[in-house]
């Protein structure tokens, strides 16, 4: 835990300025998926970048301690391709998550929501307007009567003791609340395995609409440090939230459980009408199910 002294210099003022958006691009609850753990998401007139992967097919991301993994995938999109932003949220600085090509091409403007660990070396690089949240800490964007707080949450990348030799991780929570309408809540886990400090984000948060679960059973030498298919779908089934959209499954030689082992596993739970697969390049809303605790809440409220 930094002092108070170095929090102060690591969590600046930030006054957000969210760019004017019209009607059209303010409709709705949306994901465009770029690759790995990378998404654009536009909540109401907000919109942000997480984890900005922007590596190509072949080229490799080192882990740490010597270790590199291979991209197998090719991104959706480059950062000069990207919509006008208002924040970034990273999870964890990890190669596969901030890599060189958005160290080097990102606004180095753009307000940055993290984790202290990933601040300290944001800065170094020139990132200006970096914001650390510690866990259950908010931080928040506001333009005109809408109201976006992303709150950090637990995750842990990795079973106890082998989290850390690998950098800290939070998972967010981000809440939407506009004037006449119930709140939106979205769930993004980060690169974490199921723990049981993890079902304190369902107590906080009892009503999640969505989630966006990194998946993919990263393995380093041989210790699984992110959700395989069945602790995915523990989770889905613990949180209950409105949709789930994986991500973070296939793009690199270190990820050993394919998508297919989650949807076998919320098939076999009966889960799988609460899964919303979505491809790179893809859009998708993010609509509750109708047996989500999002939609139930919204129907509580109806009746």
């Amino acid at each position: 835990m930094p002092s108070s002294e170095s929090a102060a210099r690591l969590e600046p003022r930030l006054e957000p300025q969210p760019k004017r958006r019209s009607e059209h691009e303010s409709a709705g609850n949306r994901l465009t998926f770029v690759g790995t753990a990378t998404t654009i998401l536009r909540l109401g007139g907000f919109t942000l970048l997480t984890d900005p992967n922007f590596l190509h097919r072949g080229q490799r991301v080192h882990l740490g301690y010597g270790l590199f993994s291979r991209r197998l995938t090719e991104p959706a999109l480059q950062p000069d391709e990207l919509p006008a932003l208002d924040a970034m949220v990273l999870s964890h600085l990890h190669g596969d998550h901030f890599d060189r090509i958005a160290r080097r091409q990102l606004d180095r403007a753009l307000p940055i929501v993290t984790t202290a660990h990933a601040a300290r070396r944001l800065l170094r690089w020139g990132f200006r307007s970096v914001a650390v949240v510690h866990t259950w800490q908010s931080w928040a964007l506001t333009s005109g009567a809408e109201r976006l707080t992303i709150t950090a949450v637990p995750g842990q990348h990795g079973p106890a003791g082998v989290h850390r030799l690998l950098p800290p991780v939070m998972g967010t929570v981000l809440q939407l609340c506009r004037p006449g309408q119930p709140d939106f809540q979205l769930y993004i886990t980060g690169d974490t395995v199921n723990r049981s400090m993890l079902r304190e984000v369902g107590e906080r948060f009892p009503a999640l609409d969505a989630m966006v679960m990194h998946l993919g059973g990263t393995r380093v030498l041989g210790v699984l440090v992110t959700m395989d298919g069945r602790q995915g779908t523990d989770l889905m089934q613990q949180i209950r939230p409105g949709v789930t959209v994986p991500v973070h499954y296939d793009d690199y030689s270190v990820f050993r459980s394919p998508l297919q082992d989650f949807l076998n596993e919320a098939q076999s739970r009966g889960l799988a009408d609460g899964v919303q697969v979505v491809q790179r390049g893809e859009t998708v809303q993010l609509t509750p199910q109708l047996h989500g605790a999002g939609a139930s809440r919204r129907q509580a409220e109806e009746d």
